[in-house]
């Protein structure tokens, strides 16, 4: 049997250029930047996400978590934040991601799916025409108070497997990862990259140990 191949590691919920150049010096590929959300933890202001995203050095790509469901929006937003990528975490209801892609040339669209059920492997193949990734959550964005990310709970991972086998893309994996169980969910899914946010915290703040934990248990 084939080695499953070492993900990259994508460290969320960065709160600051000193949280951002840590995660790098651990070896992140990519970090995630989050704007307003309904609910959830690693909101910071759109000032301190243009900071952390214009001292990123390259080839880290920055994430720009957002809620907003309409085209237009999203562009203004990336457009005066500079991210490298846009991590649309709710489905747009106004607008397209061909808009997006045409406004914003360069600029990787990641699609995340909430992982609720067998219909999340439907809306992953849709979406994934698309996207230039698809990730993988475990939000509610049906509820009453939206959850779009950093629930620390975990999801179906056979559900993942069957998307990422099931698209044409790079598929992240995210929700509930620790260092204690990423292998196992590198094995179980076999993404192009992990997500982790809570996961790698104490007290809200980057915790270096985790962190160094989580790539010790990649091999990375």
């Amino acid at each position: 049997m084939d080695a499953v191949p070492v993900p990259r590691v994508k460290v969320c919920c960065i709160q600051s250029v000193a949280e951002a150049a840590a995660a790098v010096r651990h070896g992140a590929s990519a970090l995630g930047l989050v704007s307003r959300m309904p609910s959830g933890p690693g909101v910071i202001p759109d000032e301190t996400i243009a900071r952390i995203a214009a001292a990123v050095p390259p080839p880290v790509a920055t994430f720009l978590l957002t809620c907003l469901q309409d085209a237009a929006s999203i562009i203004d937003q990336q457009r005066r934040l500079r991210a490298t990528a846009v991590q649309v975490c709710d489905r747009l209801e106004s607008g397209s991601y061909a808009d997006l892609r045409e406004a914003l040339p360069g600029i990787r669209l990641v699609a995340v799916v909430h992982v609720t059920g067998p219909g999340s492997v439907e809306e992953a193949v849709a979406v994934a025409r698309e996207a230039d990734a698809i990730l993988l959550d475990s939000g509610r964005p049906d509820a009453v108070v939206k959850e779009l990310g950093g629930t620390g709970r975990r999801h179906d991972w056979a559900l993942s497997r069957r998307i990422r086998e099931a698209v044409g893309v790079p598929v992240f994996l995210a929700g509930g990862i620790t260092p204690e169980n990423v292998a196992e969910a590198v094995a179980a899914v076999g993404p192009f990259g992990i997500d982790v946010c809570t996961g790698v915290r104490t007290a809200g703040a980057l915790d270096e140990a985790k962190l160094e934990r989580l790539f010790a248990a990649l091999g990375a």
